[in-house]
This record gives C-alpha cells, sequence and structure tokens, in this order.
C-alpha cells in the first residue's frame, strides 16, 4: 500500500509512514472510502487507534519483566 497509492508525495506524508503507519492507514480510507464503505472507515481507525495501545501496553509489560530479570 506504500507505493500504490498516489495519495502522499508531500513530507507529512512519508513522515506518516515512518512513524504512525496505523495512523495513514486510516486517514487513507476515510479519505477514499468514507462515502461508499463506512464499515472498513470505522474498523480501520479501531485498528489504529487500538493497535497503538496494545503495541504500547506489550513495549510496556516487556520492559519491566527485562528490567527485573537483569536486576
Amino acid at each position: 500500500m506504500l507505493f500504490a497509492t498516489s495519495f502522499g508525495s508531500g513530507f507529512l506524508y512519508w513522515l506518516g509512514w515512518l512513524f504512525a503507519p496505523r495512523f495513514t492507514v486510516a486517514v487513507i480510507a476515510t479519505m477514499l472510502y468514507s462515502d461508499t464503505n463506512i464499515v472498513m472507515v470505522v474498523l480501520s481507525w479501531i485498528w489504529a487507534l487500538g493497535g497503538e495501545s496494545a503495541e504500547k501496553r506489550t513495549v510496556v509489560t516487556t520492559t519491566n519483566r527485562t528490567n527485573r530479570i537483569a536486576k
């Protein structure tokens, strides 16, 4: 999807792909499909927001476990 879309060619687009790809996908889905497929748009936003929190929770848990083992 990174090279298949003709949407972004600006600096913010590529910065979004590097640091927040889930949100970039949700924004693109919203822009392209909000009129025709609202279910996909809603699911992409749930995936973007839920994925970020799950990823952060996993990183914190793993970091705490690694710190306890190292001590």
